[in-house]
């Protein structure tokens, strides 16, 4: 196409012998679900927006507030409003040849197989545990690529998960050491900016199939300390029996051995009436256990309280245990 017409806009993306024309068409057919328009989606959705990435799917449930700015700084005028509507409207405003279709609320299990299955690619901007293992395990059947990271402090790591490279689950399978969260533990703007870019880059590698493909790297930074480590995990194993499952709400079922780890201040209303109310401290070797027969479901917000409950459980019990992210509640949760 001739100077002055939409392509000139990505002239300088088409030289290079990675893209190239064919390249920029695979780039402009692509569908992106893309999961958390905070610190990392924030530099997400530009970067796609402005490569010319065909479609956006946007999910996130939160508002703009004030203590986002130093590290979204995309939301500027938008205080208040639901941060999808307004990383959309940002997204077509710098490029209104890309769709963004934004999507207010939660990343569940109920709602994520048809969000995952109407995209080519997934990219988990969301530092929810909850959601980047709803959506390893949901990319990992569908063989879907993830490009998933995560950053607290000064440092992180994004990788290339699924779509025919091992899972999150397989890479890491257990919590982390550190259960901090970015407002206990801080975050830098330039730091998170820094891997949302790098997701960007691996979700365009993935779309124009560059090799080596991102998909199997995983990539680690310190800036604390200016340190990068990376490593290729194209043969880790998957769990035999992925543990800790996230289930929706939906799911529930009447005979359900179901505890809300949550207390009375934090979630006037449990998960569902027939629930308990214990604390992870609660399971043990002496502790609960559901009858016979029984399903544990364990819940907490974000499902954190509710893994480390499980992992206090499993060895006391051969049973079913699986996981609910109880978002209806709108009370925060100390992760």
């Amino acid at each position: 196409m001739a100077a002055g017409d939409g392509m000139s806009r990505y002239a300088r993306q088409i030289v290079l012998p990675q893209i190239g024309p064919g390249g920029q068409a695979r780039i402009r057919a692509a569908h992106a679900l893309v999961v958390g328009a905070g610190g990392l989606g924030v530099p997400v959705v530009q970067y796609l927006a402005g490569a010319g990435l065909g479609r956006i799917t946007l999910v996130d449930p939160d508002r703009v507030e004030e203590t986002n700015l130093h590290r979204q700084p995309i939301y500027g005028a938008a205080i208040g409003q639901p941060k999808a509507l307004a990383a959309a409207a940002f997204a077509t405003t710098l490029n209104p040849e890309v769709r963004v279709d934004p999507v207010v609320g939660w990343l569940t299990p109920e709602n994520a197989p048809g969000l995952i299955a109407a995209a080519d690619l997934v990219l988990d901007c969301a530092d929810s545990f909850a959601a980047s293992y709803t959506l390893s395990d949901l990319c990992l059947a569908a063989r879907k690529p993830l490009i998933s990271a995560s950053v607290l402090g000064l440092s992180g790591h994004v990788g290339g998960f699924c779509g025919g490279a091992p899972s999150l689950r397989a890479v890491f399978p257990d919590l982390p050491g550190d259960l901090a969260t970015c407002a206990s533990a801080g975050v830098l703007g330039p730091v998170v900016g820094m891997f949302g870019t790098l997701q960007a880059q691996m979700a365009l590698a993935v779309v124009t199939g560059q090799q080596p493909s991102p998909l199997g790297l995983l990539l680690r930074h310190d800036m604390a300390g200016f340190r990068s480590a990376g490593f290729r995990f194209d043969d880790a194993p998957e769990p035999e029996a992925p543990p800790h499952r996230f289930i929706a709400r939906s799911a529930l079922r009447a005979g359900d051995f179901l505890v809300d780890l949550r207390d009375t201040a934090e979630a006037p209303r449990p998960a569902a009436p027939h629930a308990q109310r214990l604390r992870v401290e609660d399971f043990g070797p002496a502790g609960p256990r559901p009858a016979p027969g029984q399903r544990a479901v364990l819940a907490c917000r974000s499902g954190l309280r509710a893994w480390r409950a499980a992992d206090r459980l499993r060895p006391h019990w051969p049973g079913e245990i699986v996981l609910l992210a109880d978002t209806d509640t709108p009370q925060g949760e100390t992760r």
